[in-house]
């Protein structure tokens, strides 16, 4: 019996899914684009799931589009594979999404690893967009997201090139939040999914809302955003939640600085 292609476990608030086609370096399939696709809707609807944990089987988080499917006889033109609603349903998800980048993530790979929150690599991660050389546009957010996270010349020479970087390099671009060994990527993961978990929820899905709303427009009209948010919000919060959360926070402080 064949095994899925995507597996998902829930824990505790905390969903881990992972792409399972390590034979084929996760490369995105039909079937693959379609299960990240239903998976990711189906997380958004349970409110019991509250962070996602995305990464890969193998030695590979994604090689990106499966090309030996795409060049076979019988594959739809590579216009239909543009899957909007694959990227639409990880960037919809109500929480954070934290991507343990554990190997390869090669041009759509690349592009499903900017589509989450933020990153933890492995010191085995590897970087490429190799667009250019297979001879096609990416479509799924890289040639915007990149230059916003590391700079438009950086994010040039890597599309220009096709050349991989590795995790170290990634780390002091600003790729990466944080770089750790291959042992501890998961529990890297599962530690900052915790921490976010004692987060008030509502506040956590506003706040992700608010950064990426903020991140698609210019800085100006990001702070009326903010402003706005901030002013609707508010008005939920009374004096006796602000006690209560108050006491939490002072107490984590002086877990967290040893005070």
């Amino acid at each position: 019996m064949s095994q899925p292609v995507l597996l998902v476990e829930k824990s505790a608030g905390v969903a881990s899914v992972t792409l399972n086609r390590p034979e084929a370096m996760n490369a995105l399939s039909r079937e693959l684009r379609q299960a990240l696709t239903h998976g990711f809707r189906e997380l958004a609807q349970d409110a019991a799931v509250r962070v996602v944990i995305l990464t890969g089987a193998g030695r590979a988080f994604c090689a990106g589009l499966d090309l030996k499917e795409l060049g076979s006889r019988d594959s739809q033109p590579l216009g239909a594979f543009t899957d909007a609603d694959m990227m639409a349903a990880i960037r919809g998800f109500p929480g954070p999404v934290i991507g343990a980048v554990n190997g390869f993530a090669i041009t759509g790979g690349f592009e499903l690893a900017l589509a989450c929150d933020l990153l933890i690599a492995s010191h085995e991660a590897r970087f490429a967009d190799t667009h250019a050389r297979v001879g096609i546009l990416p479509g799924w957010g890289l040639s915007q997201k990149l230059p916003r996270l590391i700079g438009i010349g950086r994010a040039k020479e890597l599309a220009f090139t096709g050349n991989f970087i590795g995790a170290e390099q990634a780390l002091a671009w600003g790729l990466v939040n944080r770089v750790v060994a291959p042992a501890e990527l998961l529990g890297s993961c599962r530690q900052l999914a915790a921490d976010m978990l004692s987060c008030d929820p509502a506040s956590l899905r506003g706040y992700k809302q608010l950064i990426d709303a903020g991140f698609a427009t210019t800085f100006a009209a990001g702070l009326r955003l903010e402003a706005r948010a901030s002013r609707e919000h508010a008005k939920a919060i009374t004096p006796e939640i602000v006690a209560t959360r108050r006491g939490a926070v002072q107490e984590r402080g002086r877990r967290q600085t040893g005070g």
